[in-house]
């Protein structure tokens, strides 16, 4: 993975990043904690659903090829447990398998590829930033989802 700027993040977020492969989760961790955020980790859906209710985050990032609970297992097992805050999907099968928000429970759903880190730094600080009044943010939550199911 490729370093990123060291601009720092709009907020000292807490982010919960679950992979199971160990390199993977110390070059993304790197990124984020560059960028100012605070990383707590897991290995697998099991830990991260324990950490969840620990430390409350407020985004998770998690792969989807994973054992014994893949990642969209967590997402449901997070969402049925009310977490209605922000998730990434991470996978290099996403549009070989026709992932997308819609249909995966993520917020954002990220191909990895080249351009992953880009795009993981620039969805994690929009799904992070607070929030503008309505009425002055430029995009509807419905069409940025939207837009980001696309991203390769």
């Amino acid at each position: 993975m490729r370093s990123v700027s060291s601009q720092r993040a709009p907020s000292d977020a807490l982010i919960l990043l679950v992979d199971d492969n160990r390199d993977g989760v110390i070059a993304r961790r790197s990124v984020l904690e560059e960028l100012g955020y605070q990383v707590v980790t897991a290995c697998c859906g099991l830990d991260a659903l324990h950490l969840h209710e620990q430390r409350n985050p407020d985004l998770v990032i998690t792969d989807y090829r994973m054992s014994p609970m893949d990642g969209l297992e967590l997402i449901a097992h997070l969402r049925q447990r009310g977490f209605q805050k922000p998730i990434i999907l991470l996978s290099g099968f996403a549009e070989t398998l026709g992932m997308r928000s819609e249909n995966t429970g993520a917020d954002v759903v990220i191909q990895k590829s080249s351009n992953e880190v880009a795009n993981l730094v620039r969805y994690t600080k929009k799904l992070l930033t607070p929030k503008k009044p309505a009425g002055t943010q430029g995009k509807s939550k419905e069409s940025y989802v939207r837009s980001t199911s696309d991203v390769s």
